[in-house]
């Protein structure tokens, strides 16, 4: 189920997750973006068969459906495969969403949460980019047209890709590492053009 290449740890995992309806546990496709020291991303990206019926909405917006899921696993098989790498590093997801998604779907399937280190690409990016409050603001969809990142949007893959690189971005706008970035609050920005493409 992870891809066999992978070699933990990570400076960072990016994280994201779909859903099959207005139900946060209803967790239909997970992404992964392993960012490495020297800011290389490999991703990959696991469907889930949520076990719920699926919104019209959800399907439009992300294109996954029931018969894309069938035959996929369990909430609890992807997750047991996926806690172990998550839990060696931080995880960035962008907004808190993710995190409340995993939370429900533990509880839901009656899993115990593991502790895990969560950090919120969209604080990091208003501290790189202030500007952009109220001119766009900071979700993916502006920041894929700010910064010229070309990802496919409410792919779960895609947006944990396009979160880590709206870290590195960041890091390289500031000059600081995330975790700086993070405990600089209201710290002055030392704007640098960004080195990622």
């Amino acid at each position: 189920m992870i891809p066999a290449h992978l070699k933990p740890p990570y400076r960072f995992i990016a994280f994201d997750v779909e859903t099959a309806n207005r139900n946060a546990h209803s967790i239909c496709q997970v992404g992964l973006a392993c960012v490495d020291d020297w800011g290389q991303i490999d991703t990959f990206s696991l469907l889930v068969d949520p076990d719920e019926p699926f919104s019209d909405f959800n399907s439009q917006l992300h294109g996954i459906n029931a018969a894309s899921v069938r035959g996929q696993p369990l909430f609890p098989a992807v997750f047991a495969a996926i806690a172990p790498l998550m839990m060696q590093q931080p995880v960035v997801q962008h907004s808190t969403f993710d995190q409340r998604a995993v939370d429900a779907a533990c509880g839901w399937h009656g899993l115990d949460t593991p502790l895990m280190h969560w950090v919120n690409s969209v604080t990091i990016a208003r501290r790189a980019w202030p500007e952009y409050l109220g001119c766009g603001g900071h979700g993916l969809g502006h920041l894929k047209q700010a910064l010229s990142l070309e990802f496919q949007h409410h792919d779960a893959g895609e947006d944990a890709r396009a979160a880590a690189q709206v870290v590195l971005h960041a890091e390289a706008r500031t000059g600081r590492s995330f975790v700086e970035i993070l405990a600089k609050q209201g710290a002055r920005t030392a704007l640098k053009p960004a080195q990622f493409d």
